[in-house]
């Protein structure tokens, strides 16, 4: 061992020259062997060892006074720069400052981005003072020192062993955040708190000794010291702040002491390995995910005194089997239990009154529930997935219940809504399979979208007059659905509204409904008959796609468009009356309609989507009014039982690709008179036959005094079932036919 003192400027140069001497056997490799410095003054130490040695140094005492000169080139000496991000070569790894002590003065140690410029203080381990020293693997405090700053060895990742003095009184923020190479540490019992962060990720802690002089747990203090196997916390601790032992992963046995009043946010969440916990009697408040992931947890006693059990305060303690909520608990909140999927009863008191969001989501172990009469909301999603779920009662007090609120309950096969719940929220008892019979209340006055869809073991269904629309998806996927009575209250039915209910056979639709929702009942393939009433004004696209048991409907007047695949797929469609206000046919308004034996479109029509009729393979008469003016692209594709096709237009219409592709070229087409150029040059000279006729058929204008109207056209040949605006074409009993205006 060297040791070297100083006595005035004639020993430190000296020292230099002979050290120089000393030391230059080991230019070409680090200097192994412990060099002991004796400082004299303060701020020396830059002057007693030269730069082309400084980074060779391993093992280094201090003794004498040092500031933030010598803070500065020890942090040098130990791979830091004085700018906290750069490093230098540095390979001081054993530093023994028992015999130093700290002074204030000299120049900045380190300059930190956030806070600036650090300096020493007398008798205090400055902020910063060894962050990011990962080559120290041995460090002796100064006796003297009586406070730790802010992250003093933040990421010493290197450090394996170190004591601290019993003068310290306080450990900063952060001081040993990241030192994963410490295993064990004792706090001296003169420091009263553990500030925030202070221990974080500290993997390899496997002992820890909190002496009782600590009333407070800071926030994050041992984040991640997933070494940590057992922790006593003595009982001077009142409260354990926010994400304290958080990811404390390889904590087995857990004791709080009856002292602790306060468990904080996410204190124990991500202690995997805890498998059983008492809380005392204390602790009035378990805070939002204070126990969140803690999935080797069996058993669990929540004390009397609590009150609240806060968001996601158990979430994911998947290992509880079973629970009792405390009579003193009035609110679950939000997530408190959700993922608790081991948990297979539950008893819940008489005092509570509200059950979050997603309470007891995902808890598919849960067999049976009795909620108390005191509940009066059951928040969204709050049985989410409990599948395992057979009865349920909602008690009377209960005015809602909320969206997604028993979603996927598949085993639950009896239902009874209280008369005083007045909404069903979005989703609310989606997916519930299991349910064969509903009663909805009267006094429900909303049913919210996809509240009841995919309910395939629902066979009948009677929805309450207080009810004034089924909302989007409402009934979606019922397929076990075989009865419906829908009342006259309701005006609107909703997107998917009851798709792919194929178990319904037939339909009334009250007289009050004015519209139909896009895809309402499409896939009901059971449905044999079914009458639109005639207030209905919209019919949305697709609305009957899929229908292949209807075989007749009438379309009522006020209907002024056919929207996209309204009736795709109506195979079984042979008679189909479409209003003479329809203006549009849409794209696939038809689409394999093969049981359509003939179709009029209405004179108002102008134009026809593309698909509109293809497939339509059993149509062989088809009229065109005169306004169509566009035939979409394979408009009537695949019609190929087509013989006769009569064409009302002055000019021929503009026709898209492969309008008539697959049809018969034989098929005779019917153009009025002096159009035959035109039709021939245009793409209907796909056909063989194009034949001119007189498009007003008419051929005696006298009239008897006696005869009656038979029958009346519109002046393109349309039948008519009342006089309408513009020219007639009327025909009589005796045969005769007259053009008449009407006004």
């Amino acid at each position: 061992m060297r040791t070297i003192t100083f006595k005035g400027l004639f020993l430190t140069v000296l020292f230099v020259l002979l050290g120089s001497l000393a030391i230059q056997a080991a230019d070409d490799g680090l200097i192994t062997e412990k060099i002991t410095i004796k400082l004299d003054k303060a701020g020396t130490l830059p002057d007693s060892i030269s730069e082309s040695q400084k980074y060779l140094i391993t093992n280094l005492k201090i003794v004498g006074e040092v500031n933030g000169t010598d803070w500065k080139f020890i942090r040098e000496m130990a791979g830091q720069g004085y700018n906290a991000w750069e490093s230098t070569d540095g390979n001081l790894s054993i530093l023994d400052l028992s015999d130093a002590k700290i002074v204030e003065g000299g120049s900045a140690y380190v300059y930190e981005y956030k806070s600036g410029n650090k300096y020493t203080s007398n008798d205090k381990l400055g902020d910063y003072a060894f962050e990011g020293c990962r080559g120290l693997t041995s460090l002796t405090l100064p006796s003297s020192i009586t406070s730790i700053g802010k992250s003093a060895f933040e990421y010493c990742s290197g450090l394996t062993s170190l004591t601290i003095p019993s003068s310290v009184t306080s450990i900063g923020e952060s001081a040993f955040c990241g030192c994963s190479g410490l295993t064990s540490f004792t706090i001296p019992s003169s420091v009263t708190s553990i500030s925030a962060s202070a221990f974080m990720f500290c993997s390899g802690l496997t002992s820890l000794t909190i002496p009782s002089s600590i009333t407070s747990i800071g926030w994050y203090a041992f984040v991640g010291c997933s070494g940590l196997t057992s922790l006593t916390i003595p009982s001077s601790v009142i409260s354990i702040c926010q994400q304290a032992f958080e990811d404390c992963s390889g904590l087995t046995s857990l004791t709080l002491p009856s002292s602790v009043t306060f468990i904080g946010y996410g204190a124990f969440c991500g202690c995997s390995g805890l498998t059983s916990l008492t809380i005392p009697s204390s602790v009035t408040s378990i805070d939002w995910l204070a126990f969140k992931g803690c999935s080797g947890l069996t058993s669990l006693t929540i004390p009397s005194s609590v009150t609240s059990i806060a968001k996601s305060a158990f979430e994911g303690c998947s290992g509880l089997t079973s629970l009792t909520i405390p009579s003193s608990v009035i609110w679950i909140e939000e997530s408190a239990f959700e993922g608790c999927r081991g948990l297979t009863s539950l008893t819940l008191p008489s005092s509570v009154t509200s059950i979050g969001e997603s309470a007891f989501e995902g808890c598919s172990g849960l067999t049976s529930l009795t909620l108390p009469s005191s509940v009066t909301s059951i928040g969204q999603s709050a049985f989410e997935g409990c599948r395992g779920l057979t009865s349920l009662t909602i008690p009377f007090g209960v005015t809602s219940i909320g969206n997604y609120a028993f979603k996927d309950c598949n085993g639950l096969t009896s239902l009874t809504i209280p008369s005083c719940v007045t909404s069903i929220g979005n989703s609310a008892f989606q997916a519930c399979s299991g349910l064969t019979s509903l009663t909805i209340p009267f006094g429900v006055t909303s049913i919210g979208y996809d509240a009841f869809k995919d309910c395939n073991g629902l066979t009948s269904l009677t929805i309450p007059s207080s009810i004034t629309s089924i909302s989007d998806g409402a009934f979606e996927g019922c397929s076990g659905l075989t009865s419906l009575t829908i009342p006259s209250s309701v005006t609107s039915i909703g997107y998917y509204a009851f798709k792919d209910c194929n178990g319904l056979t037939s339909l009334t639709l009250p007289s009050s409904v004015t519209s139909i929702g896009y895809s309402a009942f499409a896939g009901c393939r059971g449905l044999t008959s079914l009458t639109i009433p005639s207030g209905v004004t919209s019919i949305g696209g697709s609305a009957f796609s899929g229908c292949d048991g209807l075989t007749s409907l009438t379309i009522p007047s006020g209907v002024t468009s056919i929207g996209a695949r309204t009736f795709w797929g109506c195979s079984g469609l042979t008679s189909l009356t479409i209003p003479s206000g329809v203006t549009s046919i849409g794209w696939y308004a038809f689409l394999g309609c093969s049981g359509l034996t003939s179709f009029t479109i209405p004179s108002c029509v102008t134009s026809i989507g593309n698909s509109a009729f293809q497939a339509c393979s059993g149509l062989t008469s088809l009229t065109i009014p005169s306004g169509v003016t566009s035939i979409g692209e394979s408009a009537f594709s695949g019609c190929s039982g087509l013989t006769s096709i009569y064409l009302y237009p002055e000019k021929s219409p503009k026709l898209g690709e492969y309008v008539f592709d697959r049809c018969a070229k034989n098929c005779t087409v019917y153009v009025p008179k002096g159009t035959y150029d035109d039709y021939r040059s245009s793409k209907f000279g796909y056909f063989e036959n194009i034949v001119e006729f007189d498009a007003t058929g008419i051929d005696k204008v006298t009239t008897s005094t006696d005869a009656k109207e038979v029958s009346r056209y519109s002046a393109n040949g349309q039948r008519l079932s009342a006089p309408a605006k513009g020219f007639n074409i009327v025909k009589y009993s005796d045969g005769s036919v007259k053009k008449v205006v009407v006004q």
